[in-house]
């Protein structure tokens, strides 16, 4: 298997014996949580990789780029790019019911956010993560312009 194509929830579902489930079993909300935790591993590797430094630097650094406000910068700079299928599953997580509430962010902001969070949950566990890193490579592009945050180095 070619590195660059290597799929990590593959490689998780095979070492761990896990069976496949069909993904609309799966609440949105869970996606989200999902969603979440690759979004965060994407963002800490890519930190990392720019450069060893102090961790609370490392940590500034994510905090910025994982909270509500900017996660729903992204998924609005992405509306277009995305195909029906991943518009219905944004709206599925933008719209599911939750108990928490954002701590730094506007209700709405935190909705969005959620979607996202959905979104990248759906794409990681549909194995797609080459689609993950195009939409933010795109969105990262629009939201903060061309040099902010290449993340061309990524994968």
């Amino acid at each position: 298997m070619d590195n660059m194509n290597l799929d990590i929830f593959e490689v998780l579902k095979t070492g761990l014996s896990i069976e496949d489930v069909a993904i609309d079993t799966y609440s949105p909300l869970t996606l989200a949580f999902v969603g979440d935790n690759v979004y965060e591993l994407i963002l800490r590797t890519k930190v990392v990789t720019d450069g060893n430094t102090a961790v609370n630097k490392l940590n500034k650094m994510t905090s910025d780029l994982a909270c509500a406000k900017f996660q729903c910068e992204l998924v609005n700079a992405l509306m277009d790019e995305l195909n029906e299928e991943e518009i219905r599953v944004f709206k599925r997580g933008r719209n599911a019911k939750s108990n928490s509430k954002a701590k730094n962010a506007s209700y709405n902001e935190y909705k969005h956010a959620t979607g996202f969070e959905t979104l990248i949950g759906y794409l990681y566990l549909t194995h797609n993560s080459e689609r993950i890193f195009e939409l933010l490579k795109i969105g990262f592009s629009k939201v903060n312009g061309e040099n902010k945050w290449d993340m061309k180095n990524i994968q």
